[in-house]
């Protein structure tokens, strides 16, 4: 006989009060009662929020400007993606052609595109009205070294952000041979990794619309789903809470593969149920974990998952204003390794935690030898794991965010493994 929904929620996520607490509204008939809009009782999250605004992204140039001083580059390279998007606001999708921008260390922003597409990208330019075209037949490599000459240019180091694709990066380098390109890092990094409060305040929202949208995903759960249903539940939630989103979903013994399986899988009684996803508001982005247990856990599943739940305390703890990132890895390994969860990568097969902005993967991990001091403004997931092959695995994940008086969680934690969101 299948589990209904009613009596998930019941077991696991402690009735319709979780919706509530998630920032949705819902009674106890909500989660009972079909619905030709079983997504009706959500709404967008997202309507009141403040996106960076022109001013914020100018003080990014000035900065970055200071950074290239400091660090004797004369310049840094920008194609489409979240670097260019962080200092100029400009979404733009990659293809073989060349759009691009310049920052100089002195002087203004130069933008690099296709002739045809000149008049696309003057509608999105913010500030800044250098644009420099190449027809088909022509080289964007050389327009590049042209702006390089332009802004006097002629020795010393380009920085070259890290996304930039290789032919681009070859081509330039072959039309500019005195110039010495290095990394952009110490710049779109010294930028990056520092979140303002209005990034703080963005990705909060992202969070929230997670969370909310697994709220909804699990009192959804019955007996015999597929993962892509799943999956359909929680990117349909997520768009209704005003953010496009989604998760990976895993059941049973996939779970203890960290990025799961291609296996299809069926939702049964007893199932560990990990769900692992984020979305993006303005551009930042949300990762949050939640695993529980769909019907009743038994004592094994129940003492795994309790020590992964302190293993996360423990990171948290660790994650100190001064302190080396790796620390908060080596407190996290500790930790499990005395529970017998170790040593090493034996069961956390992976890094405690990644930098989290722009982009749900950035710079700055809770990893072994990494020694740069934690600072206000870093943004972190903290997810230790437990994976055990071929039985199951527990990951919790939130991300967290440094505060001038130590690390503040974006979202309430989990209290127990039928209780996934607090």
């Amino acid at each position: 006989m299948k589990q209904k929904r009613r009596d998930f929620l019941k077991n696991a996520a402690g009735g319709a009060s979780i919706l509530a607490i998630a920032g949705t509204t819902a009674c106890a008939t909500t989660v009972d009662t079909k619905q030709d809009d079983p997504y009706g009782d959500l709404s967008s999250l997202s309507d009141n929020i403040k996106p960076i605004t022109n001013d914020e992204r100018r003080d990014r140039i000035n900065k970055a400007q200071r950074l290239m001083a400091e660090n004797k580059i004369e310049a840094i390279y920008l194609e489409a993606g979240s670097s260019l998007f962080y200092f100029t606001g400009i979404r733009w999708g990659n293809s073989e052609r060349m759009m691009a921008a310049v920052i100089p260390q002195k002087g203004d922003i130069s933008y690099i595109c296709p002739a045809f597409e000149e008049d696309r990208l003057r509608e999105l330019i913010r500030f800044g009205n250098d644009v420099k075209v190449w027809e088909e037949h022509e080289s964007p490599f050389k327009l590049v070294a042209n702006i390089f000459a332009e802004n006097g240019i002629r020795s010393g180091n380009i920085g070259m952000e890290e996304r930039v694709r290789f032919f681009l990066f070859d081509g330039i380098r072959k039309e500019a041979p005195r110039l010495n390109f290095v990394s952009a890092n110490p710049i779109t990094q010294g930028c990056r990794v520092f979140k303002t409060p209005s990034e703080i305040a963005l990705m909060q929202t992202a969070m929230d619309i997670t969370l909310a949208s697994y709220v909804k995903t699990f009192s959804m759960l019955e007996e015999g789903m597929t993962q892509g249903e799943v999956r359909n539940i929680c990117s349909q939630a997520h768009s209704k809470l005003g953010a496009s989103g989604g998760a990976s979903v895993q059941f049973g013994k996939y779970t203890a593969l960290p990025h799961g399986s291609i296996e299809p899988q069926r939702l049964k009684e007893g199932d560990i149920v990990m769900i692992d996803g984020g979305c993006g508001v303005d551009g930042y982005r949300s990762d949050i974990t939640r695993t529980t247990v769909f019907g009743k856990p038994t004592q094994r599943q129940i003492d795994v998952w309790e020590i992964e739940k302190e293993a996360q305390l423990v990171a948290f703890r660790a994650a100190q204003l001064g302190e080396p990132c790796e620390n908060v890895d080596k407190a996290a390994r500790d930790y499990l390794t005395s529970k017998g969860f170790g040593p090493d990568y034996k069961y956390l097969l992976h890094r405690t935690g990644h930098g989290i902005g722009l982009d749900g993967h950035e710079w700055v991990n809770f990893v072994k030898g990494n020694k740069m001091p934690l600072q206000v403004g870093m943004c972190f997931s903290n997810e230790p794991m437990i994976a055990i092959k071929d039985e199951f695995g527990i990951r919790l994940e939130d991300c967290l965010y440094m505060t001038e008086d130590g690390p503040k969680f974006f979202t309430k934690t989990s209290i127990a493994i039928d209780q996934p969101f607090g």
